[in-house]
């Protein structure tokens, strides 16, 4: 199985951070992000993984090739301009079955063997992990009538979202879906499917999950990282201290 690791994003809610680090390098620990998901991947069957980076690409290139020792190929490709989070996807080698494709600021609990047998039962030409959310509103929620009447109030209510995890399961197919050189995301790309007729499918995942793409959560990310490394990476956590 392969995997697509899209780590060639900006990482502006993160600035000043990312004007000289790039996101997927940002530490969990005592190691970059990227590393972590590497790891996973690995312990997940993943036996080939393709990087794809824009801004600042030396870098992670540089960390991966000298810190990075995972036992299987690692590969870069290079976005010359910005192609959304999915349309790099048009310029990975082909994979020849099932492979997953994934953001490169995810930190997450997800099995992703479960996910790759999940989607292969299916018969879906996606899978995406999801997770439902909640949100805390900090104010008075007011409903109201047409006419100005209050309605109904809600004192600091709780929402409710089902969330993309950033997290797929796809078959080679869906790059035929990309024009050469398009900008695309994950989103349009899988509406696209549908509207073609695909089967695009979800597996819903209640472990731990957190996008590090913001300070708020990249902070709360670090914690709980260093409270239990081995809950994310295994045995692998023995050696957090020797890349």
């Amino acid at each position: 199985m392969d995997a697509v690791i899209m780590a060639g994003g900006r990482g502006s809610r993160l600035a000043p951070y990312t004007t000289v680090l790039p996101k997927p390098l940002m530490p969990i620990g005592e190691r970059p992000i990227l590393d972590v998901l590497i790891n996973q991947l690995v312990a997940g069957g993943v036996e080939r993984v393709t990087i794809s980076v824009g801004p600042l690409s030396g870098l992670i290139e540089s960390w991966v090739r000298h810190h990075g020792d995972y036992g299987i190929p690692l590969e870069f490709v290079y976005e010359e301009h910005p192609l959304g989070t999915a349309g790099a996807l048009a310029n990975v080698a082909r994979p020849a079955g099932t492979f997953l494709a994934l953001n490169g600021d995810v930190l997450t609990t997800l099995d992703f063997q479960a996910l790759r047998e999940r989607h292969r039962g299916t018969g879906a030409l996606a899978t995406m992990a999801i997770k439902e959310r909640v949100v805390d509103v900090q104010y008075g929620v007011v409903y109201r009538h047409d006419d100005g009447r209050i309605a109904r109030l809600e004192e600091k209510p709780q929402l409710r979202f089902t969330v993309s995890m950033g997290v797929y399961a796809m078959e080679p197919a869906i790059i035929d879906l990309i024009g050469p050189g398009e900008r695309i995301d994950f989103p349009d790309l899988l509406l696209r499917a549908i509207e073609r007729g695909q089967l695009v499918q979800t597996l819903p995942f209640d472990g731990y999950w957190r996008d590090i793409g913001n300070r708020l959560d990249y902070e709360e990310a670090v914690r709980d990282f260093e409270a239990d490394p081995a809950r994310f990476m295994g045995a692998a956590a023995s050696s957090a201290g020797t890349r």
